[in-house]
């Protein structure tokens, strides 16, 4: 089961987050009152798209032996409040447009993208 302890003291808004033997800092820039130590929030979940993209892509074009030498996956968010959407750009290196094609509709189904697109329940308790 995947899981994350994130964990903010008195500093704005400096935020450890633990995954187990690997952590990081999220933090706000100074725009918004933070000390720009990591990552904001969004940051994270487009790198979450992001990374799971990559891999995904990196995972299906080795399977299938197609001459992928690298893919650059770019996010932005757009929008505010209930209006956002991301939009993803791949730029696949070393393949033709029908295998880049592909690579853009299994893009459309990676487990990061599926979660995002169907939402996930969230239950909150005190511990």
């Amino acid at each position: 089961m995947t899981h994350a302890i994130a964990r903010i003291g008195r500093d704005k808004y400096a935020t450890s987050i633990d995954f187990g033997a690997r952590g990081l800092t999220a933090d706000e820039p100074p725009s918004r009152g933070g000390g720009d130590a990591g990552p904001a929030p969004y940051e994270l979940l487009l790198a979450s798209l992001g990374a799971c993209t990559a891999i995904t892509l990196r995972m299906y074009a080795d399977r299938k032996q197609w001459p992928l030498e690298s893919i650059e996956v770019q996010l932005r968010l757009h929008g505010q409040g209930e209006t956002l959407r991301i939009e993803r750009v791949l730029a696949p290196v070393g393949l033709d447009a029908e295998q880049g094609a592909r690579l853009a509709e299994i893009a459309e189904r990676t487990p990061v993208t599926l979660t995002l697109k169907n939402g996930v329940p969230i239950d909150t308790r005190l511990g």
